[in-house]
């Protein structure tokens, strides 16, 4: 993995919204934030690009329901929900990639609008390592367009979690991010380099 040298960690929508007692939350959520700090320590201490993705919505967002969406209001932009866990241990230095901020567009992907393609260039950034939430939905359309982008992606698979709306979601996500090329892989891997 002499890749790390060009790598960022990209921590996908872990907002308060998504977790235990959030608006839209999704089952265990939380149990991925120390593994994610220790992802962050180690990314943190090698001076390598960290990213943090959030849906940052405006109040009338046209994907929830009231507009005729399929979510209920979630991560409305300077809401206690839209903010990061208090458990999750930032580092001094992150960039953040705010998606779905106009209230008739919807993004699931960190890609959609946001300039992310361009900031990674900018950082001489080839390889994604990538963890957050959630596995069937926004880590998966993140990850598929890295990988069109012309990205090599590592997915965390225990520094993930799904929405499972069906049983298998999570599982069919991570066999089509793999299928597209994606590399799956633990975060203990990742941590005895």
């Amino acid at each position: 993995m002499s890749e790390l040298e060009r790598a960022a960690l990209l921590i996908v929508d872990l907002q308060n919204d998504f977790c235990p007692g959030g608006a839209l939350a999704v089952a265990d959520a939380d149990r991925i934030i120390p593994v994610v700090n220790g992802l962050v320590k180690f990314f943190g201490s090698r001076d390598l690009p960290i990213l943090l993705s959030r849906d940052w919505h405006p109040q009338k967002h046209c994907s929830f329901r009231g507009q005729g969406g399929s979510w209920p209001p979630h991560c409305i932009r300077g809401s206690m929900g839209a903010k990061f866990p208090e458990e999750l241990e930032l580092p001094e230095k992150y960039e953040i990639i705010s998606k779905a901020v106009e209230q008739e567009k919807d993004a699931y992907s960190a890609f959609q609008d946001t300039g992310l393609k361009d900031l990674l260039i900018e950082k001489d950034v080839q390889t994604l390592y990538v963890c957050g939430l959630a596995t069937d939905v926004c880590v998966k359309d993140t990850v598929l367009d890295a990988l069109r982008e012309g990205f090599s992606v590592y997915v965390i698979t225990d520094a993930v979690k799904g929405v499972n709306l069906s049983p298998n979601d999570s599982r069919t996500a991570l066999e089509a991010m793999s299928s597209a090329g994606a590399e799956l892989i633990d975060s203990l891997e990742i941590l005895s380099l």
